[in-house]
């Protein structure tokens, strides 16, 4: 399992790449230029559809790798067990099967069943997630108004959820021992909230894709933790296909992801999220609050640029430079050094976390939340420092 995760890993990359540098060249093409202007930090032309790379990147690994498990189960089907070695103390590892001439271990094929019982699972998320990926590069092309913006993605998240209780109760719900009516709203709302973060987050070059390759890297250490393999492979081409793109968007970038890509990040983040294991019955229940450690600060972003937003009159979903990055700017810092601040308080934040998905008690979850308190201190005292409302 881990070797196929690291090919995933791999692939994802190479296909993010291929694609980012693919969406670039016909960018222009498909009118998916962000010409500069009013709130623009960028003083030339620049395509905005990165979303491709990143949405393809992290799909067509994962199909290939489901049409794979078909392939594979339908052949071992028709496959004769041999032995490695003809010995009294062969084990079952000694055992393969021969598949198209090729020695396959029989003990890999015992994963085929748990691949093939997730595939309707993984399908319907990526069936959603290219929802969200449309939505966003239609947006790209013509913005759409914030409300019915918001009623889209509304509308794709719920149908995620429900649509999810088809293949097993509680399969895109969290907290599910709260209730059917109570979970599913939770779920919606935590799905809402993380896209439209890492939408606001994508303010500025290489900012939202490395927050979501950081956070991603705190899940998979929890998911690693709880031995849900099938969660970190998701997780590593995920990460896979960030790293890609990030290869042509980290400072001076050459191409944004667009709202085709950041809410595909924050939407990817918050189903995987929710598929993961944080809190089972004999353990204490701090580990619920992981997911929000990780991406306290793009969360923090969002609440905070709202509330700045309503207390001027204006909508929430109406772009500014009120962000923490645009402040960090005007207080002097370059883009690559504002980039490293948020990393590094993102990494921060989020890499105590995991230790929740231990065996954690009320001191330890108690420390991690002073540790996270502690930042966001920081960061708000950031903010306040000199003039920074426009």
């Amino acid at each position: 399992m881990l070797l196929a995760a690291a090919i995933l890993f791999v692939l994802a990359f190479l296909l993010s790449l291929a694609g980012t540098a693919l969406a670039r060249r016909i960018a222009t093409r498909l009118g998916l230029i962000d010409a500069p202007g009013h709130r623009k930090v960028h003083t030339t032309p620049t395509p905005r559809n990165g979303g491709i790379g990143i949405f393809w990147g992290f799909a067509l690994p994962l199909l290939f790798a489901t049409a794979g498990v078909f392939i594979l189960s339908s052949l071992a089907a028709h496959g004769e067990p041999h032995r490695y070695a003809e010995s009294g103390n062969a084990h079952l590892h000694d055992t393969y099967l021969i598949i198209l001439g090729t020695h396959v271990p029989v003990d890999i094929l015992l994963h085929l069943p748990g691949m093939r019982a997730h595939a309707p699972l993984l399908l319907l998320f990526l069936a959603a997630t290219f929802d969200m990926h449309l939505l966003g590069l239609v947006d790209d092309r013509k913005p759409l108004a914030p409300w019915p913006k918001l009623i889209a993605q509304l509308a794709i998240a719920a149908a995620l959820v429900l649509l999810g209780e088809l293949f097993g109760p509680g399969s895109f719900r969290i907290l599910t021992s709260a209730g059917f009516f109570p979970s599913t709203l939770l779920s919606i709302l935590w799905i809402l909230a993380l896209t439209n973060a890492f939408n606001f987050l994508d303010n500025m070059d290489g900012l939202s894709a490395g927050v979501a390759f950081i956070c991603a890297a705190m899940f998979l250490i929890a998911a690693a933790i709880n031995g849900q393999w099938f969660i970190a492979a998701l997780l590593l081409t995920f990460m896979g296909s960030v790293l890609g793109f990030l290869c042509f968007n980290f400072p001076p970038a050459t191409i944004f992801m667009g709202d085709g890509g950041s809410m595909v990040l924050g939407f990817i983040l918050a189903a995987l999220t929710i598929r993961t294991t944080y809190y089972e019955p004999g353990r204490q229940p701090y580990a619920v609050l992981m997911p929000l450690f990780v991406t306290a600060v793009p969360l923090y972003d969002l609440l905070i640029v709202c509330i700045l937003r309503m207390l001027k009159g204006r909508s929430p979903m109406t772009g500014d430079t009120n962000h923490f990055s645009h402040r960090l700017t005007r207080h002097g810092f370059s883009t690559r050094a504002t980039l490293l601040i948020i990393y590094g308080i993102t990494l921060s934040t989020g890499i105590a976390a995991p230790l929740l998905a231990l065996h954690s008690d009320a001191t330890t979850a108690g420390l991690i939340a002073l540790q996270l308190i502690g930042m966001l201190t920081v960061i708000a005292i950031l903010e306040r420092v000199g003039e920074h409302t426009r």
